[in-house]
């Protein structure tokens, strides 16, 4: 069993090969190949290597499979005894892909 940890759009997400991952929204297709060379850390059975800051060599490739948005939140703001009241939503984009291979 191999995994990886990666970092990107300023988060980190640990990855297994054929994982699908909910990630930042990136600037890519449905279909496409991307790569991800920000590797923290492999790990493959008991051994474990970590970056100082990232795994020299190593990459993690995925496809996406589909750019959407999650679901609605409410953003409500009120102050009591004021005439205050702010409702605002937020939708968070995201991109979705599958690990396919962990390389290092």
């Amino acid at each position: 069993m191999t995994y990886a940890v990666i970092e990107t759009g300023g988060k980190q997400y640990k990855v297994q090969e054929g994982e699908i991952v909910f990630i930042e929204k990136i600037d890519a297709n449905e279909g496409d190949s991307v790569t991800f060379d920000t590797v923290l850390a492999v790990g493959k059975d008991d051994s474990f290597t970590f970056g100082a800051p990232t795994v020299e060599g190593a990459t993690v490739s995925a496809k996406v499979l589909k750019n959407g948005k999650n679901k609605k939140i409410i953003v409500f703001k009120y102050k009591s005894k004021k005439t205050y009241r702010n409702k605002t939503g937020h939708r968070q984009p995201y991109t979705k892909v599958q690990i396919e291979s962990i390389n290092f």
